[in-house]
């Protein structure tokens, strides 16, 4: 990969939401757990959540990404609080669509996500990308099973 490729890929944007991921951690008695890993590149994020209403009121996450998975861990951290599982499905669906299909960017509340737009040219960071989202809604699943139960 040419180095301009690089800088391109991790730009300032992108590295600055990388280094500030709201909501990390890991909640005491979340209603859902759900842990993802990337087989290509090894990222790793583990979302805890607690869902009233049909819509998410806590949340955390542990998250061991690139700084690519990282960032799009921050933006779903601070968009996440008050969102729907159909929202949060969305916005999944919208992202690998702009990933993988050259789709547009997720609509709001996951809009910050456009940031990663030029990463659709590297489909080996295209797992990593998508972890959260997809941890969220198995979390928001579980969640659903133990209301239920």
């Amino acid at each position: 990969m040419p180095e301009t490729d690089l800088i391109k890929l991790y730009s300032e944007r992108i590295l600055k939401l990388a280094s500030e991921i709201p909501l990390t951690g890991r909640l005491d008695a979340p209603d859902g757990t759900s842990n993802k890993r990337s087989p290509v590149c090894g990222s790793n994020v583990t979302v805890d959540l607690c869902v009233e209403g049909g819509r998410v009121n806590a949340f955390a996450q542990d998250v061991r990404a690139c700084a690519l998975g990282q960032a799009a861990a921050s933006v779903v951290g601070a968009s996440i609080l008050g969102c729907t599982r159909d929202q949060v499905q969305r916005g999944r669906d919208q992202l690998a669509a702009m990933l993988m299909q050259q789709g547009p960017a997720p609509e709001a509340p996951f809009d910050g996500l456009e940031t990663l737009i030029a990463a659709r040219d590297f489909e080996n960071r295209h797992d990593s990308i998508l972890l959260t989202l997809e941890a969220t809604l198995d979390a928001m699943t579980k969640a659903e099973h133990a209301a239920v139960a």
